[in-house]
């Protein structure tokens, strides 16, 4: 080949194909074109992933069978609208939302929030936010967090100006681990653990834990009224 700096094309011969993609081969009679090339190794997806997940499948329904067989379903008697229940509780997978319908307007916990929730669910993967899953203060440590004080404090006054004190708890849990990962020099290996994740890790497990608390609290702390109620009290 010529020298890189001309631009003028000049006919080789040449069998590395990603070495000069831009080339004239000629190929003669006893030879004929071959890449050479240093693939990574390749996981077949069939049949192996389909395999393991038909053998998951199994075990579980096998595990719910049994469960089936060895405990009754924690059902009701049959509804009387005469006798309504009080309070009337939705499935587990709603109470979270009930719960917080207790403590905001039916706009806000049943209509706003929930829609938010799903807008974001869809929005989010199209947005490039840290590709490379860096720690979320290894960069641009003193502006990250000073927008992050201001966003724990915004969201601890709101939950206290309305009194949500179950939602207020986890959220303030998960503000000191991150302070906890906010540490110039994490000292051990749980910190360090904590500096490595970045912000879609401490997103989804704030909305975990909030999700877990409030369904938690709707399901054994609520009584008669939605009133507050230990859960070894009749």
């Amino acid at each position: 080949m010529s020298d890189p700096n001309n631009k003028d094309f000049v006919a080789g011969m040449s069998s590395n194909a990603r070495k000069s993609p831009t080339r004239v081969v000629f190929v003669t009679r006893r030879t004929s074109a071959q890449v050479k090339a240093a693939d990574e190794d390749q996981i077949q997806t069939y049949p192996e992933v389909l395999f393991r997940a038909l053998v998951a499948i199994e075990a579980l329904a096998i595990v719910l069978v049994v469960i089936s067989l060895l405990f009754n379903a924690p059902l009701e008697g049959l509804a009387d609208p005469s006798h309504t229940p009080n309070p009337a509780k939705a499935p587990w997978y709603f109470l979270g939302l009930q719960e917080m319908l207790h403590y905001f307007p039916p706009v806000v916990a049943g209509v706003l929030v929930p829609t938010l929730v799903v807008i974001a669910l869809i929005v989010i993967p199209y947005f490039n936010i840290n590709i490379e899953a860096e720690g979320l203060f290894l960069k641009d440590r003193k502006r990250r967090l000073q927008i992050f004080y201001a966003v724990a404090v915004a969201l601890s006054v709101f939950l206290f100006f309305f009194h949500v004190y179950v939602a207020l708890v986890p959220s303030l849990i998960v503000v000191g681990l991150m302070l906890l990962a906010s540490s110039e020099r994490p000292k051990t290996s749980f910190s360090q653990y904590l500096a490595s994740k970045p912000l879609s890790y401490w997103i989804m497990t704030w909305f975990l834990f909030e999700l877990a608390v409030l369904t938690a609290v709707g399901t054994f702390f609520r009584g008669p009224g939605w009133s507050w109620v230990w859960p070894w009290r009749s």
